[in-house]
C-alpha cells in the first residue's frame, strides 16, 4: 500500500482544516518545500497536495507551490483543489503534477471529467470521492450532492476510472480513526478500483489494517503535524512493504 503524505495549502503555506471547514484552518509550516524534503527524506516517494485557495476560487491558484515541489524533489505529486477547466490541467501537469484529482467536476460536469479521462488516460485523473453519510460532497465540501457514493464510483469504473481517493468527510482531521466499514463496503461492491483512503488515519497500527482491506494508497495529513504517526514509522513501513 502506497503511503501518501498530504500537504494542504492556503496562502503558500502548509495548512490543515478539520472536515474541510476553512474556519478551522491552522497554520503548520509557511515552507511547504521544506515538509516535501522531509518526506522524500525518509524514503517517501509520492505526495497529495491539495490547493484550498483553488477549491475556494474554482481554478487553480497554488500552481507555483507545485512547480516548487516537483521541480526540487523526485515525488511523485497528485495535484487537486478546484480544478474546473482543461487550462487548470495543462497548468498542473506543466507545473509538474503527475496526477490530478477531479471532485466536485466529476458531479457538476461529468462530460467535462469524462473528456479528461479519454484525454489525459485513466493513470493521470484520480476521481475524488469525497463523502458525508454515504453521499457525495461537493465544493470544498460546503455541499451535499444526491449522488449515492458507490454508485457514483460505479458508474465512473465503467467509464474507465482506475484511481478513486474516497474521503469520509466526517473523519477528516479529527484524528478518530478511518472508516474501515466505508472501506470494506466499497472494496466488496468495487473489487477493481484502486482505493486511496483518506481522512481520519490517526495511529500507525491502521496502516496495515487498511492494506489487509485492500486499499492501494492511504493519505495521511495531521496524524504527521501533530506527531501521532513519526516519519521514522513510515521509512519503516515502506521498506518492510517493499
Amino acid at each position: 500500500m502506497r503511503i501518501i503524505p498530504a500537504i494542504d495549502i492556503i496562502d503558500g503555506k502548509c495548512v490543515r482544516l478539520s472536515k474541510g471547514n476553512y474556519n478551522t484552518k491552522k497554520i503548520y509550516n509557511e515552507h511547504p518545500l521544506e515538509i516535501a524534503k522531509q518526506y522524500e527524506a525518509h524514503g517517501i516517494e509520492h505526495l497529495h497536495l491539495v490547493d484550498l485557495d483553488g477549491a475556494k476560487a474554482s481554478h487553480i491558484v497554488n500552481h507555483k507551490v507545485l512547480e516548487e515541489i516537483a521541480t526540487k524533489t523526485n515525488l511523485k505529486i497528485d495535484f487537486g483543489g478546484g480544478l474546473k477547466t482543461d487550462e487548470d490541467l495543462r497548468i498542473a501537469f506543466e507545473s509538474g503534477a503527475g496526477q490530478i484529482t477531479g471532485g466536485s467536476i466529476a458531479v457538476k460536469k461529468p462530460e467535462v471529467f469524462k473528456n479528461w479521462l479519454s484525454k489525459f488516460g485513466a493513470d493521470k485523473i484520480i476521481l475524488g470521492a469525497d463523502a458525508n453519510n454515504e453521499k457525495i460532497a461537493i465544493s470544498g465540501w460546503l455541499e451535499e450532492s444526491d449522488e449515492e457514493l458507490i454508485p457514483f464510483v460505479k458508474n465512473y469504473i465503467t467509464e474507465g476510472v482506475s484511481y478513486v481517493i474516497c474521503t469520509d468527510i466526517a473523519k477528516d482531521g479529527m484524528l478518530e480513526g478511518p472508516s474501515f466499514d466505508l472501506y470494506e463496503k466499497m472494496l466488496e461492491a468495487l473489487p477493481d478500483v484502486k482505493l486511496i483512503a483518506s481522512g481520519g488515519i490517526s495511529k500507525f497500527d491502521e496502516l496495515p489494517k487498511l492494506a489487509e482491506l485492500g486499499c492501494e494508497g492511504t493519505i495521511i495529513g495531521k496524524a504527521i503535524y501533530e506527531n501521532r504517526i513519526s516519519l521514522k514509522q513510515l521509512e519503516g513501513y515502506i521498506v518492510s512493504s517493499n
